[in-house]
């Protein structure tokens, strides 16, 4: 098999010298978190989703998730200092984070945004997050992915 192309997420773990592990699933086109995880056989409690939002105020924030739960939007936007939360149309992904549906990973984004993970991360020393391209799912340490991408945990689940 050919050698697969790094994505930015994994240059930017690279950079910062953090180790992490490639699962690789073959997919043509956007699938849901579980089922990436069953491809990979990532343990769904330990498997997250990258959701895209934007404020009131036009900020966009990233939001990281377990892949079997809701954002709770009033939750999201108090974590963030906003009065709402909306996610963003998936028409405007990759415009907005240069990564396309399925494929958006919270490392390596067009531009920095503030992030928030589900205070359940704090359960794990690792978790499984998109790596960048649909296909591509990266196991990586937790506390990495908080300094690397300046992320906050916070209740934001329902």
């Amino acid at each position: 098999m050919a050698k697969e192309a790094k994505t930015n997420a994994m240059r930017m773990l690279e950079r910062q010298k953090v180790p992490y592990q490639v699962l690789t699933y073959e997919c043509e086109e956007f699938i849901d978190g579980m089922h990436s995880a069953d491809l990979t056989g990532a343990p769904y409690e330990q498997s997250y989703k990258t959701l895209v939002m934007e404020g009131k105020s036009k900020e966009h924030y990233v939001f990281v998730i377990p892949i079997e739960r809701e954002v709770d939007r009033k939750a999201a936007a108090k974590a963030v200092g906003e009065k709402s939360v909306d996610m963003i149309h998936v028409k405007d992904i990759q415009k907005i984070t240069g990564y396309v549906r399925g494929g958006c990973s919270p490392l390596g984004m067009k531009k920095q945004f503030v992030t928030v993970y589900d205070e359940s991360v704090r359960n794990f020393d690792e978790i499984y997050v998109s790596g960048g391209r649909i296909g591509i799912t990266l196991k990586v340490p937790v506390e990495a992915l908080l300094k690397i991408t300046k992320g906050i945990t916070a209740a934001v689940t329902a």
